[in-house]
């Protein structure tokens, strides 16, 4: 890989990175941030060395209210795989989240999850791969739960 990068004058070099190849019967299920959702490892964390976390999140059918938060990390991205999510921004902004659409999230956005199908399932990226996740007061002015119309 270093004499790839060398050769094309990259400085794109990652040492301590390897290929991952995750399928459904080698990557588990692991602990993760909230009791109601069950989290995929995909091995990405081992082989970035820490640099970024992929991880599929499905709903176990017991939706809680996350309350609002923000995450202590570069980025947050998800893909959703199946069902939707409805999340509440700081901003003011409601928006839900289907099958087949994404979410970029930069890290210290406060946001609240207040909604999911029965069925959501999203592949959830993250940098890098220790995020962080603090409970935050609303924004001035909003409400602790919200169920949001569709916006953009």
């Amino acid at each position: 890989m270093a004499d790839v990068a060398t050769a094309e004058g990259s400085t794109l070099v990652n040492p301590g990175t390897k290929l991952a190849y995750a399928t459904a019967d080698t990557a588990p299920f692991v602990p993760g941030r909230r009791d109601f959702l069950k989290y995929r490892d995909l091995g990405v964390t081992a082989a970035s060395g820490g640099r970024m976390r992929a991880q599929v999140t499905v709903a176990t059918g017991d939706m809680q209210d996350t309350g609002w938060h923000y995450h202590v990390c570069d980025s947050q991205f998800v893909y959703c795989l199946k069902g939707w999510v409805d999340l509440v921004f700081e901003d003011g902004r409601e928006i839900r989240v289907g099958q087949g659409e994404s979410l970029f999230i930069p890290g210290g956005l406060k946001h609240n999850e207040v909604g999911m199908s029965p069925d959501f399932e999203i592949l959830e990226v993250s940098v890098p791969a220790d995020m962080g996740t603090k409970s935050c007061d609303p924004p001035p002015g909003m409400a602790t739960a919200r169920s949001p119309a569709r916006s953009a």
